[in-house]
Formats: structure tokens, sequence, C-alpha cells
């Protein structure tokens, strides 16, 4: 049962009620369901797009934003489960990978279910230790430095002393989120990783994106493409277009269409 409660949790920018396959999009630390907005158009037909709306912003505005991984995947889980009801599969940037990771392996535990594929983007594996010294304690002032330095916030943004009024708190919340997580080692996933990242983007090493490799027993690929930690801006047309050669392979194997 889809209830209202439910329904704060997700965006549906274009419906596709007779869509076989739906796929989840989990937004990058500081960003939101705007970050994917082009997605419905220039992802396959056969799809149905839902953008992932994390407390504290968007239509949430006036929630609690939430510092802690564990509580956000929780609630998460809860909220997503009655759409799980076809195929589905994970899309997420930085922060949005650690979340479609931690995810995942809470909907295997609770559940026994797993995403057909989980897409994770822009975001070293886990298990990985983070070498950048962590930065949310920071003052305000240091703390804008450390964003600028890592490029992991657009530059627009940045500049626009009122937008960084309203998106500080949020900035803040989601690297503690990041910087605060835990790994707890667990069996490997028995569905196929696919792992986006820039050639540019020196806030995540390629070592610590072939490491992905081993959270899964299915199949694993890396795709490296030009840009920096925004990537998925500068070479949309190629992420997309290996987005969809990966769907449609999906779509193919279990002989799905649009009913």
């Amino acid at each position: 049962m889809i209830s209202q409660e439910n329904n704060r949790w997700f965006v549906v920018p274009k419906e596709r009620k007779s869509a076989p396959v739906r796929l989840f999009c989990f937004p990058y630390a500081g960003g939101g369901t705007s970050a994917f907005r082009e997605w419905p158009e220039k992802i396959l037909p056969e799809v149905e797009v839902y953008l992932v709306e994390l407390p504290g912003r968007g239509r949430r505005i006036r929630e609690n934003l939430e510092t802690k991984i564990n509580p956000l995947v929780q609630n998460l889980a809860g909220a997503i489960a009655p759409y799980l009801d076809k195929p589905f599969v994970f899309f997420g940037h930085s922060m949005g990978a650690l979340i479609a990771f931690e995810l995942t392996r809470l909907l295997r535990a609770r559940f026994n279910m797993l995403p057909e594929m989980l897409f994770v983007s822009g975001r070293g594996a886990p298990h990985v230790p983070d070498k950048q010294e962590p930065f949310h304690i920071l003052p305000d002032d240091l703390f804008l430095e450390k964003l600028k330095e890592l490029n992991g916030t657009p530059q627009e943004v940045l500049e626009n002393e009122e937008l960084m009024q309203l998106m500080l708190p949020i900035l803040r919340a989601d690297f503690t989120l990041c910087e605060t997580y835990f790994y707890d080692p667990q069996e490997p996933l028995s569905c196929p990783i696919t792992v986006f990242g820039g050639l540019e983007d020196h806030s995540v090493e390629h070592s610590a994106l072939k490491e992905w490799q081993k959270h899964t027993q299915d199949e694993f690929s890396l795709h490296l493409l030009a840009g920096d930690h925004f990537f998925i801006y500068s070479s949309k047309d190629q992420l997309f277009f290996l987005l969809n050669k990966k769907l449609n392979s999906l779509i193919q194997s279990k002989k799905l269409k649009v009913e």
C-alpha cells in the first residue's frame, strides 16, 4: 500500500505507470531532486524515474536534516518498499552512492530483495578509508574554503551568498553523514555493480573506484568519464548512453516490455 508518508520521499517528474522498470536516483551532498531533472527525458521509455527527496530539502525543507546514515536508510527502506513491486535499479552519485549501497544491503537483510543493478558514481568503495581530513566541524569560513578546494559543489552555488545561507546547513549535515560513516563488513551483494568516475576528479582515487568490485558476486564494470566530480553533468551524454545500454540489456534479458 502506497501512503502519503511514502510519497514525501519520492518525486516522479514523468509518470510511466506501464514501464516495467523503476530507477531510483539518490543525490550528492547538498543536492536534491533537481540534480536529476533531465533524467526522465534521457532514460529509456521502459524505465520510470523516481527521484529520492531527502529530509530537509525541496518539499521537505521544514523537516530535520539527517546526519547519520543508519536511521536515514532505515526510514527510507520502509518508505521505498511499496514501490519495489516490479524490477528496480538504483543510481547514486557521491553521497547518494553510499546511501544506495547501504539501502541495498538493508533491503537484502529486511526483505530479501535486491535491485537488478546498482549504479554508483563519484564515490570510492565504502570499505576504503577516506584520505581527506574531516571538515564538517569546521567554522563556516573554513568549511566553505574546503568545499572550494574539493570542487565538490557547483561554483554558482558557492558564489551565491543568499543561496549558501540556505545550503550551508544541508551541506554540513550531508558531510557529517559521509564523514562519520562506519563500514560494517557483510557478504558481497549478488547484483551487478556498475561504477562511474571522473577522469579529473581529484577527490576520488581511481583505485578506490575499482575496489567496488569486492562488493559484488555478480558482474562488475567501471567507466571513467571526462570531467571532475561533476562529470555527471559535463559528460552527461556519455553517462546516459552507458546507463541506457545497461538498462536495455536488463530489459532484454528479462523480456520486459511496456504493458
